[in-house]
């Protein structure tokens, strides 16, 4: 069983160091277990209890770059938050390496939601999650089945089961999404004869000169010093190539309409996914939920353009919902 991780101990985010919060590594484990590595900012001089928030993602990317972005600010403008590397890369446990899961990822949110309720001078009713790109699919599925979140974010939010089932903009047809299984059941068996796992690769470098915006957007944060960081999968060899079949029968969104904490989906104008959050959006229920939509934004632009990401609603969301 996990006992320790092995931590950095400089500062090694993709963004400065604020002299406004203290930070500390820590670890917590979830309930298959595993450890996760996290990082913990506080207001500093802080006192009292504190609304506490948990941050992870993108999909693919570690707590060093957008989530502890994120997570610092938020504690700048007075919650305790913990950034995470979710089961399997960056500094958490678990093996395999580089796999993802539509259970246990959501389960970690749950894991860090243990964490920050028990922490000393905690107010357990006090505790929200952000969730980026991928992670916010899985910040309302974790919403929806933790009654302890009081309020969740969902930042430029992909469905992975939908988009991994269906492909882009739905276009995927049933014949095609029996050849990816059929592609990925083989890969099972070459990786058990191999003994390795092959994977799927990160963003693509170099770019073809026919790639979409929006995978230039990813090049331009994942592949550069911008957002490169040497952990993150989507900046080097991606996730594992089979972790795809646990999410082509799992649509994790199936019970999103069912949560009645305050959501607040917010997602790029300009972005290629909007239509997840807009989508999710329309199956939300309750007074409580929010769709904003950021003009002239793009997906990309919400993991660290400060200018765009809406910090000031965040933190008028949260304060209104943890109080």
């Amino acid at each position: 069983m996990e006992t320790t991780l092995n931590l950095t101990s400089g500062w090694d985010k993709t963004f400065p160091q604020s002299d406004k919060v203290t930070h500390r590594k820590v670890t917590f484990r979830n309930r298959y277990g595993i450890t996760l590595a996290a990082d913990l900012y506080e207001p500093r001089n802080s006192e009292g209890a504190l609304a506490s928030l948990a941050v992870s993602g993108p999909f693919g990317a570690v707590k060093e770059q957008a989530a502890g972005l994120y997570a610092q600010t938020m504690a700048e403008r007075g919650f305790r938050t913990l950034a995470f590397d979710p089961s399997f890369p960056g500094e958490s446990g678990g093996e395999p390496r580089y796999v993802a899961s539509p259970d246990i990822n959501t389960e970690d949110f749950s894991a860090a939601v243990d964490f920050l309720a028990t922490l000393p001078d905690a107010d357990p009713e006090r505790i929200g999650i952000i969730g980026i790109c991928g992670w916010g699919g899985f910040a309302l599925n974790a919403a929806a089945v933790d009654t302890r979140i009081k309020a969740t974010v969902a930042a430029t939010m992909y469905d992975i089961s939908r988009c991994t089932a269906n492909g882009y903009f739905d276009a995927m047809t049933a014949d095609e999404r029996y050849e990816l299984r059929r592609q990925l059941n083989a890969q099972r068996t070459e990786d058990y004869r191999s003994g390795t796992r092959a994977l799927a690769g990160g963003v693509v470098d170099p770019l073809p000169d026919d790639a979409p915006q929006f995978v230039k957007d990813y090049h331009a944060y994942y592949k550069t010093p911008r957002g490169y960081h040497p952990r993150s999968l989507n900046s080097n060899a991606g996730w594992c190539r089979t972790s795809s079949l646990a999410f082509l029968n799992a649509p994790i969104l199936a019970y999103s309409g069912e949560i009645r904490s305050a959501v607040l989906l917010v997602h790029g104008e300009n972005a290629h996914s909007r239509y997840f959050s807009e989508d999710a959006f329309r199956k939300l229920t309750g007074d409580n939920k929010e769709l904003l939509i950021v003009p002239g934004a793009s997906h990309v632009d919400l993991y660290d353009n400060v200018a765009a990401i809406p910090f000031d609603r965040l933190e008028a969301f949260f304060a209104e919902n943890l109080k």
